[in-house]
């Protein structure tokens, strides 16, 4: 066994590419460029070798032009694959540390990606926030990932790193013998202008929709994973729309990939209470790697949309409304798909947001925490919360900003801390991360991390 961790260690090293970035060229993979220039060849930065793939090499080299502005950019090399031909896939996977996919929908394209890095045995990221693939692709692929040494991580943009980072550090402030029973963030989109958002992640909500039977079926032919211990009773559904009061905004209820890539993690932290073992790391490391996750605090997760007032809701609650009866049926996924502007009132285009629209906006995501001042307490039969603790995560533009700038710090951790990360297998991101320097790395580019307050609760 330590002999195939060195052979796959030294194959590693020898390969050309630190990171390929595949789709480049598209919406959000220019920006994605445009993050990785800031970090090639940097002091102290482990990305020394960079390459982007795509179908198009006049496509890419656009984007790198973009990209690179106002300065010239730089020579690096443009690699055509595409996700119809599974033996391009592979000679860029065989050459690359690590392959980080903006091809979306994943549920159409993603799959020959992942098979072609487990194959290779490259370590592959994405920011898919699509739980019907991310799951397919545990089922499908772990067990050879772990024996190849490919680490396959899903959701490694806006979903779901500021949600599982964001839980974890709301979950180091319950200190001594205090507990959360259930956690609620609240996630509130700000802009200047008007907020616009990828079509990309319209159509993989309408497919999502479309095709949520067949996530069913596979959790109902797969083992049922453990739950992790949690104070207190689980908490009510709760209604649908919530005022929250303490912070001054309306709740709307989310059918969220952050809550299940969340349950995932803890889930695998249950089954592996000290965390995930190192392919080859150092004892320093395995003895913080298992302090880390010791005290780390499960509790129930869910995820609010927030506004100040209740009419900011109605647009979302109206495109719920068209996404639940029309994406079933093909000729409203036609019309759903065709006329995103209308259905969702503007929020989603084809064109994407312009730059000054994505410059112009923001996120704010608070944790509300409720449980017990001492875990003994729900022992005891008390199920009334007594404690309450707040946090809050804040960063740019989701989809542009954020999202290239968490999937860059989740690479050069990758690139950096290889040793001390799981050998292979198909993990959530909070499980690989979540005890290494990622949260620092966020906050040092732009994506804080805050402690707000923590209050006695009335009985």
């Amino acid at each position: 066994m330590a002999d195939d961790n060195q052979n796959q260690i030294s194959s590693r090293s020898s390969r050309t590419y630190d990171v390929v970035i595949f789709g480049a060229s598209g919406f959000t993979g220019k920006y994605v460029v445009r993050e990785a220039l800031k970090f090639l060849n940097a002091p102290n930065s482990p990305l020394k070798t960079l390459a982007l793939a795509g179908r198009s090499p006049s496509r890419l080299s656009e984007a790198l032009k973009w990209a690179s502005a106002p300065n010239p950019p730089p020579k690096i090399p443009l690699l055509t694959a595409d996700t119809s031909d599974p033996n391009s896939l592979t000679h860029i996977a065989s050459q690359a540390k690590i392959i980080l996919n903006c091809v979306g929908p994943f549920r159409l394209y993603g799959e020959p990606v992942v098979a072609a890095c487990v194959e290779s045995g490259c370590d592959y990221l994405d920011i898919c926030g699509e739980p019907d693939f991310m799951e397919r692709m545990e089922a499908s692929y772990h067990d050879k990932a772990a024996e190849k040494g490919s680490l396959v991580i899903s959701a490694c943009g806006f979903d779901s790193i500021p949600a599982e980072m964001g839980l974890l550090f709301h979950s180091r402030q319950w200190t001594g013998p205090s507990a959360p029973n259930r956690v609620e963030a609240y996630l509130r989109l700000e802009s200047d202008t008007k907020i616009v958002g990828n079509f990309g992640t319209y159509e993989s909500a309408v497919l999502g929709v479309a095709n949520a039977d067949k996530l069913v079926e596979l959790r109902r032919s797969r083992p049922k994973r453990a739950r992790p211990t949690i104070p207190g009773p689980a908490p009510p559904k709760g209604s649908i729309i919530e005022h929250q009061k303490q912070l001054g905004l309306w709740g709307l209820k989310l059918p969220s990939a952050d809550s299940i890539v969340v349950r995932r993690t803890l889930s695998t932290l249950t089954e592996n209470p000290h965390g995930l073992t190192g392919v080859n790391e150092s004892d320093e490391n395995r003895k913080n790697r298992e302090a880390f996750w010791s005290s780390a605090k499960p509790a129930h997760f869910g995820v609010k949309l927030g506004s100040k007032s209740l009419l900011g809701l109605f647009p979302f609650i109206m495109f719920g409304v068209f996404l639940g009866l029309l994406s079933k049926i093909s000729l409203g996924r036609w019309l759903l798909l065709k006329y995103p502007s209308f259905f969702s009132a503007g929020g989603f285009r084809k064109e994407g947001p312009s730059e000054d629209e994505v410059a112009s906006a923001t996120f704010k995501m608070w944790f509300v925490g409720q449980g017990f001042s001492d875990s003994s307490l729900a022992s005891q039969g008390n199920k009334k919360h007594d404690t309450e603790v707040i946090t809050r995560v804040m960063g740019p533009e989701i989809g542009y900003l954020t999202t290239p700038i968490v999937l860059l710090q989740c690479a050069l951790v990758a690139l950096k801390e290889r040793d001390n990360l799981p050998k292979g297998g198909v993990f959530t991101p909070g499980i690989v991360f979540g005890a290494t320097d990622l949260e620092k790395r966020l906050q040092e580019n732009g994506i804080s991390f805050d402690f707000i307050s923590v209050n006695s609760l009335s009985a």
